[in-house]
C-alpha cells in the first residue's frame, strides 16, 4: 500500500542550512525511503528569487519521493496543512548587537509563525526549531500556538549530541555508529552540558563505558566538554560560514528518530518542554535524553547525576530561565 505524502515545511529555506536540508528531505533521509513528501519552503521577500532557484533545482533533481514543492514568502501559504515544520529561519546575531536586540527580533518572528502554524498546520504537526536561540524560540512558538500539543514543539540539540559522538569516536578510533547514549543537557548554547557518564561503546567484548575506555577523566570533564560546546565557533573560524550540512543532517536525525523511533536501548538528545525531570525548572525548553516510540518521545528517567553533573545541569537551566525572562520582557 503506497503511503500518502507528508507535508514538510522548511523556513529560511533559501539560507545555507535550508539549501543543505531540502535535498535530504526529498531523498528520504528524514522520513524514510518509502515516504513521499511535499516540501513547503518559506523565506523572506528579499530572498524570493533565491528561493525560486532552490525550487528549480529541486525540480531538476527529479527526486522520486518529491510529490510537490511550495516555495513562498507568504507564511499562511507555507504553513497550510503541514505535518512537520522545521524552523530554520531566524534573525542572526550581527556584530555589535546586544543579546536583547537579537532576542527581540526572534521573539516577533516566532510569535507570528506560531500564529500561522496554530491556524493552518495539520493538528498533529511536529515542530523542530533550529534557529538560535533555539530553546527560547521554541518556547515562544509553544506559548503562541497553544492548540499544538506541548510535546510537539521541540528544538535541535541533536547537532551537539552528534558532535559529542564524533569526538568520542575520533578519540577512541572506533566507528561513530558504535558509540551511543551520550547526553546533551540544557541549552543549545555554550552553557550546554555534554555528558558521557552513561555513554557506551559497542566492542567485540560487548558494551563498555566510554569513561573506562577513554581512561582520561581530565579530558572528559574538560577539553571534551569545551570542544563540543564551542564546535560551532570552530567551524565558523574554519569555513567563515556557520555549520550547515551537519545542522541539516542533525535535523533529519531528530525528526526521523521522533517519527520512526529510536533503536531499543538507545537514547538521543532533544530540546523538549521540561516537566521538572532531574530537578530542572518546568516551563522551559531543555535538552534531555529521550527515547522515541510510535511518534512520541519520553524522557529517560532514573539516571544517576553526580555532583559535577548537577552543577552543570543547574547552570544551563539558569541560563534558560534568564533567556525566558528576557524573551518575555521583549513581548511586553
Amino acid at each position: 500500500m503506497a503511503k500518502g505524502p507528508v507535508r514538510v515545511l522548511v523556513t529560511g529555506a533559501a539560507g545555507q542550512i535550508g539549501y543543505a536540508l531540502v535535498p535530504m528531505i526529498a531523498r528520504g533521509i528524514m522520513l524514510g525511503a518509502d515516504q513521499p513528501v511535499i516540501l513547503h519552503m518559506l523565506d523572506i521577500p528579499p530572498a524570493a528569487e533565491s528561493l525560486n532557484g532552490v525550487k528549480m533545482e529541486l525540480i531538476d533533481a527529479a527526486f522520486p519521493l518529491l510529490k510537490g514543492v511550495v516555495a513562498t514568502t507568504d507564511v499562511v501559504e507555507a504553513c497550510t496543512g503541514v505535518n512537520i515544520a522545521v524552523m530554520v529561519g531566524g534573525f542572526p546575531r550581527k556584530e555589535g548587537m546586544e543579546r536583547k536586540d537579537v532576542m527581540s527580533k526572534n521573539v516577533s518572528i516566532y510569535k507570528s509563525q506560531a500564529s500561522a502554524l496554530e491556524q493552518h498546520a495539520a493538528p498533529d504537526c511536529k515542530v523542530l526549531v533550529v534557529a538560535n536561540p533555539a530553546n527560547t524560540n521554541a518556547l515562544i512558538l509553544k506559548e503562541f500556538a497553544p492548540s499544538i500539543p506541548e510535546k510537539n514543539v521541540t528544538c535541535l540539540t541533536r547537532l551537539d549530541h552528534n558532535r559529542a559522538l564524533g569526538q568520542i569516536s575520533e578519540r577512541l578510533k572506533v566507528p561513530v555508529s558504535n558509540v551511543k547514549n551520550v547526553i546533551i543537557w540544557g541549552n543549545h548554547s555554550s552553557s550546554q552540558y555534554p555528558d558521557v557518564n552513561h555513554a557506551v561503546v559497542e566492542t567485540e567484548a560487548g558494551e563498555k563505558p566510554v569513561r573506562q575506555l577513554v581512561a582520561d577523566d581530565a579530558w572528559l570533564d574538560g577539553g571534551f566538554i569545551t570542544t563540543v560546546q564551542q564546535r560551532g565557533a570552530a567551524i565558523i573560524k574554519a569555513r567563515k560560514l556557520s555549520s550547515a550540512l551537519s545542522a541539516a543532517s542533525a535535523a533529519c536525525d531528530h525528526i526521523r528518530d521522533w517519527v520512526l523511533g529510536t533503536p531499543k536501548g538507545t537514547w538521543v538528545s532533544m530540546g523538549v518542554y521540561s516537566d521538572g525531570s532531574y530537578d530542572v525548572p518546568p516551563g522551559i525548553i531543555y535538552s534531555y535524553p529521550v527515547m522515541c516510540e510510535n511518534g512520541k518521545w519520553s524522557i529517560v528517567q532514573g539516571l544517576h547525576i553526580n555532583e559535577f553533573s548537577r552543577k552543570k545541569l543547574d547552570a544551563t537551566a539558569n541560563e534558560l530561565v534568564e533567556e525566558k525572562a528576557l524573551a518575555y520582557s521583549c513581548l511586553s
